[in-house]
């Protein structure tokens, strides 16, 4: 069993969206893309213990904090629907009433479908469930409550989707803040509950501790036994004996709910006491990547135990070292039926081939979500070498700068980081504006990549040399802001576009810190090199040192901001202001000649009609997603 679609409306930031998943599946995005927010919807639905907070959902939880709506006296409910496919035949037949038929390739249910539709290997038998939250009128309240969304009653209702029904899904949803409460504690839906209703050992367990505590004495020493019964001496003069009889002390309430918030794990904590014997403590005390692998240690033995099980899971890499995360999801992901990560580790993000990472994207609330390719000009076997190199950072990044070469992406940065130290109101760093930096490796590349990241819903820029006309427009159309240059190589536009004094401090720090090659010798810069034959050796000596980041040295070692290429400060300044627009300018004062004339009177604007009162406001009965 595995989820294939989620459709949402109305719910946080997400006024509607819909995303189709595809196995075993990586969630990425810039952050507030609504990652999060996803799994918190599926987990509305599937979620078998979800339902038991109170209240399910507020007024947060819906999209704009709106839940009514004035003009059609309505209320405004949250909708969530999940489609779950690959059933398997216990499944089949638990859910035989309520069966769709699901097409992979078209990724759409069949609607009416014939037998013989049916019978194609890219279709199959799977079950949609729905969740509706609404503001309850007449309680004041807000209310919530899952669906099948078929078949439809006679009277316009649907069946619920209990929570003994969710169980049969296995939907399992960890989030970020781990810290142990959810997986070592024994409250109902933590993970160790799960796993002891798996074993179904729960009711001889409880009966069993609660046996041993009423047995357990507690506060019998003599102390306390003369308190107890100056207590029921008092007592019996206010009330008959039988009312408070034989008072005395346990360790609790004696009930299960009382246990299951009491019982904690202790662990070894490696420190001996005296006697030899290792001092163990409650796991709260535990660092966190071992809380973290405590937790994935104990999902995995649920999968082993439950054979179809959903796994959903934030940041799994959090305070683990790179082999630990790689290990991990191949284990969780070997386990179960479909594990659902959100990340922003490239040690896990590589560990999944391109079409199984989602990249998400939110504009005005709106949510899509895009399967990644392999890039263009990287082969298969070569992706996961280029992936961490090159393309993870691009692809977790909201803004993409594709560069020419090495040469500009040593170069760009750190001219960046060096105008918004010398002027931080016109410049920031590309790491402060969140854009992510991409080596084409060659002009030819620029427009396939620039292409690729914009098809994932990246802003794109581009920097390169100076091109053809039809190369110029080809890469102008797969980017949404190409910089060309008016030179032909990056290291003639910073040594021709570099001021002199900036040119000569460099060139003498170069030979003063002994790194000037030796078969150059003969062409060492000095205080009296005319500037032409400095320019020409410079050149010679960024050939030999390419890939060295020595341009980029070059424009960082600039006193001030007038002494770097103008092309390089423009760019810059472009770029920035697309990510950070500046303020619009101030409107100009009046004329004087008009300084004391007053305003002409403004059409009254029409007062919007007040809400109604939430009493004539109509219900939202459930219903599926249209």
């Amino acid at each position: 069993m595995y989820l294939v679609r989620v459709r949402v409306r109305n719910f946080r930031g997400i006024a509607y969206g819909e995303v189709h998943l595809n196995g075993h599946t990586a969630f990425i995005g810039d952050n507030n893309a609504g990652k999060s927010t996803l799994l918190e919807a599926v987990d509305l639905v599937l979620g078998p213990e979800r339902l038991s907070r109170r209240p399910v959902i507020d007024e947060h939880d819906f999209y704009a904090g709106t839940y009514v709506d004035p003009d059609k006296n309505e209320v405004v409910p949250i909708q969530i629907e999940v489609v779950v496919a690959g059933l398997s035949d216990e499944q089949l037949r638990h859910f035989r009433d309520h069966i769709e038929w699901w097409d992979s390739q078209a990724k759409t249910l069949l609607v009416g479908a014939p037998p013989e539709g049916t019978d194609a290997p890219h279709v199959g038998a799977a079950i949609r469930v729905f969740f509706n939250g609404w503001y309850d009128v007449e309680e004041d309240d807000f209310a919530g409550d899952t669906f099948y969304a078929t078949p439809e009653m006679p009277d316009g209702s649907y069946l619920r989707f209990s929570a003994p029904d969710k169980r049969k899904c296995g939907f399992l949803y960890l989030r970020t803040l781990r810290t142990g409460a959810r997986a070592l504690s024994l409250e109902r839906g933590s993970l160790l509950d799960v796993i002891l209703r798996l074993k179904e050992t729960r009711l001889t367990m409880w009966e069993d501790l609660l046996d041993q505590l009423r047995a357990l004495p507690v506060g019998e020493t003599e102390d306390i036994g003369e308190l107890l019964v100056a207590v029921q001496d008092a007592v019996r003069h206010y009330v008959p004996s039988d009312w408070a009889e034989q008072p005395h002390m346990r360790v609790s309430d004696l009930t299960r709910d009382m246990l299951r918030r009491t019982l904690t794990v202790f662990m070894g904590t490696g420190a001996k006491r005296p006697d030899g014997s290792v001092y163990s403590a409650p796991y709260q005390h535990q660092g966190t990547g071992t809380i973290n692998t405590l937790v994935l240690a104990l999902l995995s033995i649920i999968a082993e135990l439950k054979q179809s099980v959903i796994f959903a899971m934030e940041e799994p890499e959090i305070a683990l070292p790179p082999h630990t995360q790689k290990r991990i999801i191949n284990s969780l992901r070997q386990k179960s039926a479909q594990a659902i990560f959100t990340s922003h580790s490239p040690y896990v993000l590589e560990e999944f081939d391109p079409v199984q990472v989602v990249v998400l994207k939110r504009m005005a609330g709106v949510m899509t979500g895009v399967s990644a390719t392999y890039p263009p000009a990287v082969k298969p076997k070569a992706y996961r070498t280029e992936f961490k190199a090159r393309f993870c950072e691009a692809l977790l990044a909201r803004y993409v700068l594709v560069l020419e070469g090495r040469t500009e992406f040593d170069a760009l940065p750190a001219a960046a980081r060096r105008l918004a130290e010398l002027d931080p109101t016109r410049f920031k760093s590309l790491e402060n504006l969140g854009v992510a930096i991409v080596d084409a490796r060659g002009e030819t590349n620029v427009a396939p990549l620039g292409a690729f990241f914009r098809s994932l819903g990246k802003i794109v820029f581009a920097v390169f040399d100076k091109q053809s006309h039809e190369a110029l427009a080809t890469i102008t159309a797969s980017v949404d802001h190409a910089y060309e240059s008016a030179t032909k190589g990056f290291e003639n536009l910073v040594l021709y576009g570099v001021s002199e004094v900036a040119l000569r401090s460099y060139a003498a720090v170069v030979v003063a810190g002994g790194d000037w090659p030796q078969h150059l010798a003969a062409w060492t810069p000095t205080p009296a090199t005319p500037l032409a034959d400095l320019q020409a050796a410079l050149s010679s000596y960024f050939s030999w040192a390419k890939g060295g980041g020595d341009a980029g040295d070059l424009l960082a070692s600039c006193p001030t901001a007038s002494d770097m290429p103008e092309y390089v400060r423009t760019t810059l300044a472009a770029i920035k202001n697309v990510i950070e627009p500046p303020p619009l300018p101030a409107l100009p004062p009046l004329p004087p000649q008009l300084a004391g004339v007053p305003p002409l009177p403004e059409a009254a604007a029409e007062s919007p009609p007040l809400a109604p009162a939430y009493g004539k406001f109509q219900p939202s009965p459930p219903q599926p997603l249209a």
